[in-house]
């Protein structure tokens, strides 16, 4: 490894004094994934500092729970009091649940995070600057039949080796016990069995090269291999079958995220990968994220994630005690032989940061099995930290009401403005990964970021419309939502003077591109969850104006379209409904001109035109992408074959 200190970024920082430091060598470490993962790891600084009253205290900054060392910033670190940590450590026992309640007393900011639970152990460690890693290499070393010795022949006596400890006041009572009978001199590092390695220093500097430099011993003592490797094959209706096999034995929706780089597919197709994958995570702590061990999809991707489940369940019962609920029986990761590994999610985030886990996973298990054998920890050890109520907790940290769509994916056609745009980012709004197309470029900044995903897509192409629904399917696992919206108004003409083009040009865009779209996405709405169609059609199919045979006869059309889907796709569980808007104005298509021209023909006002309905009231974009979100969501889990107007009341279709 090479150190990323910088002298210019250093001085910036250390204008904030030791914490700014202590903020700063965080963050190097937090930007190699090496070292730690999402969350892992915990960085402290000890200082003395006068309180509101003038008073001089001892304090130790410390990593408060939920924070990420790659961003943390100086209100990530909780100001603790030393002496009561210090006093905790002398304690023979203590509950979580009192641990817990001190160091939240200990606290000189009421408004700060938790302190993390390691902050009595780095109290104990007598230097000014604490770092803690779980680093890849560190882990190869210690989870091997012969850890311990394979350490101690690494680094000597510059390192003391602590056994498996469950983290928490135990682990920091046997540190302070250890460092009673043992001097510190000569001694660089601390390393922790399954667990990781801690290092300090009188400076930030100090404490964070000690990491670096100890970790490429410990990696310099892996022998050199070659990660397997191998070309993925695409199976795009398997992953939507994994996909929703995983939802429906977590009980709700989750995305799913495909590596299928040739490191995970030469990983997928080791000859012994059920027996590698499934010994245990590298460290207990990525069983919160991962859970103890991923599912090894066979041929009958459903019938192994149920397989899964079972032993799950059982698992759960073996190390259970009395008041423990058990958590959803579905795997959080898989590895799909000859595809790659997948990771599950409610969020993207959440999928992703399961996906880095199960990457570094799989590298660091063949850097082990270089080395002599992979050996994680014990089940019941492992199991122990998954259902720790302290652990649990981190991931509760700030949860709200599950979003109607979380987990859900949806595609929207004609999303790069007006009611399309609208519609698609309203079921963002309530949880779904979004995909847009249109053949307007604006789509692909109107949706952009980790869960919307913009396309330019010529529908009337049914070779572009596919490769969409594959990249909808690649980037977030599957299709629960199908909105066809794209559509174009042909009026202008009565019937006996219709060009022919605009008759031809509206039946291909407003129907038969609905048509194929449709065609297309079914044998993944078929594997969704709780799926649905969604058209997009007219108040003109019920009263139409003279005019506009071309516009109303296809959007008769679709609706014709709906019906016949509603009654074709009813035995699969997909839903099909359509939405009939009128007079909805808040579109590129209705200028203030055109606005104007349109309420004078009327007599009327501007304002008053927006609202010639019964209700007297304006239909928005907005309004439709709400009713469109609410059509998608349970309140319509048992309609199929409706049409649904949203136009204020029209007396003409009533």
């Amino acid at each position: 490894m090479t150190s990323l200190w910088n002298d210019d970024e250093a001085r910036t920082w250390a204008a904030q004094g030791d914490l700014g430091l202590r903020v700063y060598t965080s963050r190097l470490l937090g930007r190699d994934p090496r070292l730690v993962l999402h969350g892992g790891g915990n960085t402290s600084v000890k200082v003395r500092e006068a309180d509101f009253f003038g008073h001089e205290q001892d304090l130790i900054y410390i990593k408060g729970s939920g924070w990420d060392l790659a961003t943390i910033e100086a209100a990530g670190f909780a100001p603790t009091r030393m002496e009561p940590l210090l006093r905790l450590s002398r304690f023979a026992s203590l509950s979580d649940a009192d641990m817990v309640t001190q160091l939240r007393a200990a606290m000189t900011d009421p408004m700060a995070p938790t302190p993390s639970i390691e902050a009595i152990l780095h109290a104990v460690l007598p230097a000014k600057f604490v770092d803690h890693t779980h680093a890849n290499a560190v882990v190869a070393l210690t989870n091997n039949p012969q850890g311990a010795d394979r350490v101690r022949a690494v680094f000597g006596t510059r390192v003391l080796v602590v056994p498996y400890i469950m983290p928490g006041f135990v682990l920091a009572k046997a540190v302070a016990d250890l460092l009673a009978e043992k001097s510190l001199e000569g001694v660089e590092g601390l390393v922790l069995m399954h667990h990781g390695l801690f290092t300090w220093g009188d400076t930030a500097r100090e404490s964070y090269e000690r990491m670096i430099a100890l970790v490429s011993e410990a990696e310099s003592a892996v022998p050199a291999f070659t990660p397997a490797t191998a070309t993925a094959t695409d199976d795009w209706i398997g992953l939507a079958t994994l996909r929703q096999a995983v939802s429906q034995a977590k009980g709700a929706p989750v995305l799913a995220r495909l590596d299928a780089s040739p490191e995970a597919a030469g990983f997928s197709l080791l000859p012994d990968v059920a027996r590698l994958a499934t010994r245990g995570p590298l460290t207990p702590d990525h069983s919160i994220r991962t859970k103890r061990v991923p599912a090894v999809i066979g041929e009958d991707v459903a019938a192994t994630v149920q397989a899964f489940a079972a032993e799950y369940d059982a698992y759960f019962h073996r190390h259970a005690t009395p008041g423990q609920t058990r958590l959803p029986a579905a795997p959080n990761w898989a590895v799909w032989p000859g595809r790659g590994l997948v990771s599950f999610g409610a969020t993207v985030k959440e999928a992703a940061i399961v996906a880095d886990i199960a990457g570094h996973t799989a590298a660091t298990i063949q850097a082990a099995e270089a080395l002599g054998g992979w050996q994680a920890l014990l089940e019941a050890d492992i199991f122990a930290i998954e259902y720790w109520e302290l652990e649990q907790a981190k991931l509760r940290q700030g949860a709200t009401a599950r979003p109607t769509l979380q987990g859900k994916v949806a595609l929207v056609s004609g999303a790069a403005a007006g009611i399309g745009h609208a519609i698609g980012k309203v079921l963002h709004e309530h949880g779904a990964a979004v995909v847009a197309l249109d053949i307007n470029p604006e789509v692909t900044t109107a949706f952009q970021g980790p869960d919307q995903l913009g396309l330019v897509v010529d529908l009337t192409n049914q070779d572009a419309v596919k490769a969409a629904i594959i990249e909808t399917v690649r980037r977030f696992g599957g299709l629960d939502i199908l909105v066809s919206n794209a559509g174009i108004f042909t009026a202008g003409a009565n019937i006996e003077d219709l060009d022919d083009a605009n008759w031809t040009r509206s039946l291909l865009l407003n129907l038969t591109s609905h048509e194929q779209l449709l065609k297309h996405c079914i044998p993944f709405l078929k594997k969704g969850i709780d799926a649905t169609a969604i058209f997009v059609g007219s108040r003109n199919v019920r009263a139409p104006g003279a005019g506009a045979a071309s516009y109303s006869c296809a959007k008769a059309g679709v609706t014709q379209l709906t019906r016949v889907a509603a009654l074709e796709l009813a035995p699969h569980n997909v839903r099909v409904n359509i939405i009939h808007p009128d007079a909805v104005f808040d579109t590129k298509l209705w200028t203030p001109e055109a606005l104007q021209r349109s309420a004078e023909r009327y007599g009327l006002t501007v304002e008053q035109y927006k609202k010639r309905n019964l209700m007297k009231c304006e239909i928005t974009s907005r309004d439709i992408g709400l009713m469109v979100a609410s059509m998608a969501g349970p309140a319509f889990a048992k309609t199929t074959g409706a049409q649904i107007p949203v136009d204020g009341g029209n007396d003409r279709t009533i």
